[in-house]
């Protein structure tokens, strides 16, 4: 972001002093999605397979069935905090809420913060916690573990993660905690797996990810770490770019509105605001003038 002020930078940083200074864009999404069922198994070997991308990791059994596309998806970003994202995303729930929608499903990762304020804003949806997430606490135990390079901590991990995938997270804690109280980790291990349970501790009541799948409920944040990368950070992050709030909120939005594919009604609503503001009346039936000029040119 423009730093205020005319302050001169030092020429040389401190310890933890940065050049530049960021701000938080939130982002959130909204779609409808048909029930995809799988089980436990098939979501380890698709998770296994992602993260290694090569052929030593663990082959599907069978071709899995065709995933649902998400249907009338819709993201946005906003630079003004979760409680204006929230009121937002709230807004956009209730106009498209029908009585055709069976389940109300919200994934978030384990920050506390956004998980209570999805349960304050979004009362009716169950919250899940995204697997990704989760999983990442397995691997960095893994690697705390047996090191990064160590064949043995991809078993492990793939254990482990059936088993919370099988609704069987007390019992990878329980494994976890012996491991603890042996008592011949290092302390850097011991801080690394306790920092695992915690997190899975506090998220249990979101982590019933047998329930999840047996109803077909999607439990992966996929949807909106894409966004996150495609809405904000492509686009906000490039090298040497500086913004105001108001002109990165103005590009977000916009870039929200083509993503969405509103774009076309968006032309015409601003083209029709531009014309009564000018002429003080309703813009004229008809193709707009681009078309036009485009038509003729052809």
């Amino acid at each position: 972001m423009v730093r205020s002020g005319s302050a001169p930078q030092p020429a040389r940083l401190s310890k933890g002093q940065k050049r530049s200074k960021k701000k938080e864009g939130v982002t959130t999404g909204i779609y409808t999605i048909e029930p995809y069922h799988r089980t436990p198994q098939d979501v380890v070997e698709a998770l296994m397979h992602d993260r290694e991308g090569d052929e030593s990791a663990p082959q599907a059994s069978s071709p899995p069935s065709p995933r649902p596309t998400p249907a009338n998806k819709e993201v946005w970003a906003t630079l003004e905090g979760k409680d204006i994202a929230f009121e937002r995303l709230a807004q956009r729930v209730a106009q498209r809420d029908h009585g055709g929608i069976r389940q109300r499903v919200a994934l978030t990762d384990g920050d506390d913060a956004l998980q209570r304020q999805v349960g304050d804003t979004l009362p009716t949806f169950q919250l899940v916690l995204d697997i990704i997430h989760a999983s990442e606490y397995l691997w960095d135990t893994a690697n705390a573990l047996w090191g990064e390079t160590h064949s043995d901590r991809k078993v492990w991990v793939s254990e482990q993660l059936l088993y919370i995938l099988s609704g069987k997270t007390p019992e990878v804690l329980q494994s976890l905690e012996g491991l603890v109280q042996e008592g011949h980790l290092s302390s850097s291990q011991q801080e690394v797996l306790t920092t695992t349970m915690g997190y899975y501790r506090r998220n249990l009541p979101y982590m019933r990810y047998d329930e999840y799948l047996a109803q077909g409920w999607p439990i992966g944040t996929g949807v909106i770490e894409g966004s996150c990368r495609h809405l904000v950070k492509d686009r906000m992050e490039q090298s040497g770019m500086r913004w105001t709030q108001e002109g990165a909120q103005a590009v977000l939005d916009l870039r929200a509105v083509r993503i969405n594919g509103d774009w076309d009604d968006y032309q015409r609503f601003h083209r029709e605001r531009q014309h009564r503001r000018l002429y003080g009346s309703h813009l004229p039936v008809g193709p707009p003038v681009e078309e036009t000029i485009l038509a003729e040119a052809a």
